[in-house]
């Protein structure tokens, strides 16, 4: 028996369809079946609906196109920029910039990066003008959808000591001798550029110990240990950041950042507390998730060891958190984006929302890093800082969004002629 509705959607499919003249078993069919039926076996014989293609577009706009351009403190992402623009400078002109030379090569960059230098500080006017001047915006699609989800992420604080004492009985591990890094390039060039981490087991590489293992005793004997720390949830959640700063017992700040992972893929354990019904959809945040393990310490271990990425860490002296392309994040200006499809160190203009909320969140940023998780065309993740205010942003932030990449008028020019032939 059809459902109210079902049957006068059959019959609207059945209208839609025009039968062949001497098409006598479609109208034998049409006599005996009911419309729903006929209309689902007919449906059925269509030719699948071709989807958009999808992959990187880039469209030329104006900064007139850009929301919120006139209205953004434009200035305080020029340390950003100068850091990003340092690093570029340090490298030859030849070599190219983001996936497939995305954003031309070094030469390119050089004179916008050098004129940069020169800006005067806290000058929104100024910065503003040299952009408009030396760049142009060209729009962000993976194919035709402009929209993407944007994150966000902080740097933790912990409680450690250099040594084990009774209160301090995380181990912060440094990167350990056997692990070993493969670049598939490095032996054959026609090979996928993916890097594989693991050790040699018997003379054979094999994967790297899931987190399980490393926490039960894969590193005993090898003195990896940095330092150790006071929370074990909080030691996972500075796992799930990459970076952190240490307040020692003997009074001393230490920040330690990435210094390298045991390849294993990232599972968000949160997906799995929503699935299991633990927390609701609407209220997950980081803060929901690390109370909830906090008052589950039984079943805590087993959850958090879901996630078989490991992450090691070493010690930073002076600014940081370090982002991906080396240089010190800055909080609020920095995005982490995916390298396989857009340039570390080039501008973006940010258009989203501040977490959990519809107010505009407009401007400008670098992107200086990546995530694992942080994959695909529209994707970013927006570092807000230190701290338990930069938690309670980065927590929230689960916001749709876009953003438009900014590219030296030079290489923006190349991609306009190349998009016209």
């Amino acid at each position: 028996m059809a459902l109210p509705g079902q049957a006068h959607a059959g019959r609207k499919a059945i209208r839609s369809w025009a039968l062949p003249k001497g098409s006598t078993s479609l109208r034998i069919l049409a006599r005996l079946l009911p419309a729903a039926t006929l209309a689902l076996i007919l449906a059925s014989c269509e030719s699948p609906k071709e989807e958009p293609p999808r992959g990187l577009k880039l469209q030329p706009a104006s900064f007139s196109d850009l929301p919120g351009w006139q209205e953004d403190d434009v200035a305080r992402a020029l340390p950003a920029l100068r850091r990003s623009c340092g690093r570029l400078l340090t490298q030859p002109d030849e070599r190219p910039l983001g996936p497939e030379g995305l954003a031309g090569s070094v030469a390119d960059w050089r004179a916008p990066c050098e004129n940069l230098a020169n800006l005067p500080e806290d000058d929104d006017a100024a910065l503003r003008s040299f952009l408009e001047d030396a760049f142009q915006p060209l729009a962000v699609s993976d194919g035709e959808d402009t929209q993407g989800l944007f994150t966000g992420y902080y740097e933790a604080e912990l409680n450690g000591s250099l040594e084990r004492k009774p209160g301090y009985e995380v181990p912060l591990f440094e990167r350990p001798n056997d692990l070993v890094e493969v670049d598939l390039r490095d032996f054959r060039a026609d090979l996928p550029p993916e890097r594989l981490v693991g050790h040699v087991d018997n003379g054979r590489l094999k994967p790297y110990p899931e987190r399980a293992a490393i926490e039960n005793g894969h590193l005993a004997g090898q003195e990896a240990e940095l330092l150790w720390v006071s929370d074990p949830v909080d030691a996972f959640f500075l796992h799930v950041q990459g970076s952190g700063v240490v307040q020692l017992d003997d009074g001393r700040r230490l920040r330690v950042g990435f210094a390298g992972s045991n390849g294993r893929p990232f599972y968000a354990i949160g997906r799995a507390l929503i699935d299991e019904g633990i927390i609701e959809r609407e209220r997950s945040s980081m803060q929901a998730i690390r109370d909830w393990l906090r008052a589950n310490p039984d079943r805590a271990e087993a959850l958090m060891h879901r996630n078989e990425r490991f992450i090691f860490f070493r010690a930073i002296d002076g600014e940081g958190p370090i982002g991906a392309q080396g240089v010190a994040l800055t909080p609020g200006r920095s995005l982490a984006v995916d390298p396989e499809e857009l340039p570390l160190g080039a501008p973006l203009w940010l258009e989203t929302t501040w977490p959990a909320s519809d107010q505009p969140l407009q401007r400008l940023m670098v992107a200086q890093d990546t995530g694992s998780a942080i994959k695909g065309v529209v994707r970013g993740d927006f570092f807000w800082g230190s701290g338990e205010a930069a938690l309670e942003q980065a927590g929230r932030m689960r916001q749709q969004g876009r953003y438009w990449l900014l590219l030296p008028r030079s290489v923006a020019e190349r991609h306009a002629s190349t998009s016209q032939r």
